[in-house]
C-alpha cells in the first residue's frame, strides 16, 4: 500500500505565500528540505524507515525518552508523528511559531545512529533562531531534514511507531535554500 505524506500545496496557499516571496520562490513551500549547501544523495530516494507517534505530547520538547532508539538503523528516514499539521493547519503564524521541537539530545542521538533523513509534520525540528542553525549542524552530519508532512496517522494505523518504506524525490533545483519535494510511504 502507498501513502503519499507530502502536504498538497493548492492555489489559495501560493496565493497566501505571495506575501512572502522568500518562501514561496525558494523552495519552502509546502513538503521540502532546508538545503543547508548539500546535495541530496541518489541513495536516499528509498529509505528503509520507521515512524514515531508523539502526538500526546504537548507543553515540553520530545525527546530521546519518547522514541525506542532499538528500532533505528544507520541509513534510516526516522519520522515524527506529532498531528500538528491537522491541528492548527499549515502556513499561519501558530504553525511557524509555536510547532513541536524535537530536544537536542534527540537530534544527537539520531545523528549518532547515522539516520539519512529526519522528517517532521511540523515546520522544523527546532523553532525560530534555532531553526537554521540546527539544520545547518545535521546537514553537516549528512542528514537531511524534511518539514511539512503530513497523513502520518494513515502510516501509523492507531500504533505507538511504524516500519515502512519511504520514497523522497527531491526535485532538482539548483541554487535554492528550500528543494520541494514528494514522500511516498510504502507498507
Amino acid at each position: 500500500m502507498l501513502i503519499d505524506i507530502t502536504l498538497l500545496v493548492t492555489p489559495e496557499m501560493i496565493e497566501a505565500a505571495h506575501g512572502n516571496e522568500q518562501k514561496s520562490f525558494s523552495g519552502h513551500m509546502g513538503t521540502h528540505f532546508d538545503v543547508m549547501n548539500k546535495v541530496f544523495p541518489l541513495e536516499n530516494l528509498k529509505r528503509s524507515a520507521v515512524v514515531f507517534n508523539v502526538s500526546k505530547i504537548e507543553d515540553r520538547e520530545i525527546s530521546l525518552e519518547d522514541v525506542d532508539l532499538n528500532l533505528i538503523e544507520s541509513g534510516m528516514f526516522v519520522a515524527f508523528y506529532s498531528g500538528f499539521i491537522e491541528k492548527v493547519g499549515y502556513g499561519g503564524k501558530v504553525y511557524f511559531s509555536e510547532h513541536p521541537q524535537l530536544s537536542d539530545t534527540l537530534i544527537d542521538a539520531l545523528l549518532e545512529r547515522h539516520v539519512s533523513i529526519i522528517g517532521v509534520d511540523f515546520a522544523g525540528v527546532r523553532r525560530g533562531s534555532e531553526h537554521t542553525p540546527k539544520d545547518q549542524y545535521c546537514a553537516d552530519c549528512g542528514v537531511f531534514i524534511v518539514e511539512n508532512l503530513c497523513n502520518l496517522n494513515e502510516v501509523l494505523q492507531g500504533k505507538p511507531f511504524a516500519r515502512f518504506t519511504a520514497n523522497t524525490y527531491p526535485i532538482k533545483y539548483a541554487d535554492m535554500t528550500g528543494l520541494p519535494c514528494r514522500v511516498v510511504a510504502e507498507i
